[in-house]
């Protein structure tokens, strides 16, 4: 059976302490859904986080039809030992194609009450640029679903869709770097 449960942050940060990382983990539980236009954090974050509820993160994984970039979606959270391994690499990613035509979105499943807090503060720390939001929703299974039906809700999980919006790459657990850059360069036509 597949695990889907989502569990409350203190139970993972006392799991943290008890038993090694893993390569994918389940996210933490999540607060309840909210309209469906994303609402700017603090404007005193120099790290802007917005929050998403399902329908913002369907409208993101829609595509605008206008925009025909190739788009890498990356589903972490800070309390995730995997997402906070890979993260510098996802840095560097988007620092070396964002002026090449790739659109990366980054989406933490963070606590709502981390939205001002301990989610800018990594993001801070890891120099990130790349637009960031908050999925918050009551029920996760709809928004797993939304993503790809055979997901169970693992992190870090990391997608890249062509330019029609087709998934031409999938990772669950911290990324090869190589393998993701080749995926990218494949998309854009180029060698980086």
């Amino acid at each position: 059976m597949r695990l889907r449960l989502f569990i409350s942050l203190a139970s993972v940060a006392v799991a943290a302490l008890v038993c090694p990382a893993t390569p994918a983990q389940t996210p933490a539980a999540v607060a309840p859904e909210t309209s469906s236009s994303p609402r700017p954090t603090d404007s005193s974050n120099s790290v802007g986080v917005r929050e998403i509820d399902l329908d913002g993160l369907k409208k993101i994984l829609a595509r605008d039809p206008k925009d025909t970039r190739p788009l890498l979606i990356n589903f972490w959270a800070t309390w995730c030992d995997g997402c906070r391994e890979e993260f510098p690499d996802l840095v560097k990613i988007d620092s070396d194609y964002r002026d090449k035509g790739l659109n990366f979105v980054s989406i933490t499943l963070d606590d709502i009450s981390e939205i001002k807090t301990t989610v800018p503060e990594f993001l801070e720390k890891m120099k990130a640029k790349m637009p960031v939001v908050l999925l918050n929703v009551k029920d996760p299974e709809p928004a797993i679903h939304a993503v790809d039906a055979a997901w169970d809700g693992a992190m870090p999980a990391t997608y890249l869709y062509d330019r029609d919006g087709k998934v031409v790459f999938k990772y669950f657990g911290a990324i090869k770097p190589a393998e993701l850059r080749a995926a990218i360069d494949k998309q854009l036509g180029s060698k980086q």
